[in-house]
This record gives structure tokens, sequence and C-alpha cells, in this order.
């Protein structure tokens, strides 16, 4: 996603973020800032994915507001692929952007508002990562957010987005613009058993790319066929 044109909220100097150490209980050790001159050898990009999410999610945690992970990460923490794709992405009310803006940017990470209105994007620790306001153009909703199921991803808890609204997301998504069924059909597979597939259908089945997606995952035997169908 095209980032020409976004306001920053912070002149902070790209590169990793110093960020500040973040007091934590017993369960939740602190976030360490990295130094200017860190060296370390690079770990694997979903491995820097997963612990940008982390660092992201212990600061959403310890301020309290109502979140849920999303995307790779969360197929990930649901027991799917560990091959992480792009970006960790993060699911909060409009209403509290303001407040999780600033809680990023008194974290030391700069906060950027793309053209599009119903996400924020920030970097941590060289990764991309996503505040979403919408799924697929549904409103992210203090329902959707109480259907979180708290689960650890990797060595931090945090919720992250029930199966069911997961998968919906992914697949509602599929447009006649954008229909990589690959990386959904991975994360379907790997869920199967945890998703409400009466439910997806009943909330996108109707539309041409979702049907035809669910249609795929019917005939390679992934999920049984509509009882009207069978």
């Amino acid at each position: 996603m095209t980032r020409n044109r976004e306001r920053a909220t912070s002149t902070r100097p790209p590169g990793f973020p110093d960020l500040r150490p973040v007091a934590g209980g017993a369960d939740q050790p602190a976030l360490q800032p990295l130094p200017p001159n860190h060296q370390e050898p690079s770990p694997d990009r979903s491995q820097q994915i997963l612990e940008a999410a982390k660092q992201v999610g212990a600061l959403l945690k310890r301020e309290g507001y109502p979140f849920a992970l999303a995307g790779s990460v969360a197929v990930y923490a649901h027991g799917g692929s560990g091959h992480l794709r792009h970006d960790a992405d993060f699911c909060v009310r409009r209403s509290d952007a303001e407040a999780v803006t600033r809680t990023l940017t008194d974290a030391g990470l700069t906060v950027r508002t793309p053209p599009e209105d119903w996400l924020m994007k920030t970097t941590c620790l060289g990764q991309e990562v996503d505040i979403l306001f919408e799924l697929a153009h549904r409103p992210v909703t203090e329902d959707m957010l109480d259907r979180a199921q708290e689960v650890p991803v990797d060595s931090v808890h945090m919720p992250v987005l029930a199966p069911t609204d997961l998968v919906r997301g992914l697949i509602e998504a599929f447009s006649e613009h954008y229909c990589d069924f690959g990386p959904v059909l991975a994360a379907a597979r790997a869920l199967r058993e945890k998703v409400d597939w009466q439910d997806v259908r009943a909330s996108c089945g109707e539309e041409p790319m979702p049907a035809a997606f669910l249609y795929l995952l019917e005939r390679l035997n992934v999920i049984a066929p509509p009882r009207e169908h069978r």
C-alpha cells in the first residue's frame, strides 16, 4: 500500500524506534529500548513481524484499550502457518484512534495517516504495523472485540480476533480487483474446525468472489457444502 501523501504525526527519523520500557507484571516483561548501533544478526522476516506485533500488542494491552490482533499473525496465533505476510495488523475502534496514537507516539513510534480513512500506520522494529478501524468495510465494533480470544502470541498474551471474524474478514476482502486465494486458502485449512462456516456464508456468501472461494473450499474438501446442496 503506497505511503505517498501520508501525514506524519512525528518527525522522528526513520529506523528502529527508540521504544521506551513498558512496566510489566509477572507475566509481561518490559519492552527494552534498542540501542542506535544495534548489530545483532537480523532474524527472518516472519520473526521480525512477530516481534513487532508483540511490542505493539504489549503497549496496547498495558493501556487497557479494547483491541484485537488480526491478519497473518492472528492466523499464526490460532495455530496457522508461521510464514507471516507483509505486516502486523491490529483492530481498534475508530473512537479510540486518538488515544492509541498518543500511546504509540509516547513509546517512540511514528504514526502515519494514509489517504485511506480506515486505518493508521506505524513502523516498529523495521516492520509495518497497521491499526485498522474496519475489516473489509465492516467497522470494528465493541461486539467484535468482545469476541476476541486471549491467546499467547509467542511469549505475549493478547486478544486475537475470533477465528470466524478473522476468516470472514479475509474472505470479504476479495473483489474483482483483489482475489489472491492462496494465503487465505492456507488460513482456512488451518482454522477450518474453529470457524462457524454457516455464519460466514450468511454474511458474505452471496458476493461473487467470496462465493467462488467458498466453492473452492468445498471442492477441496476443506469445508462441507451447504446442507441444501448435499
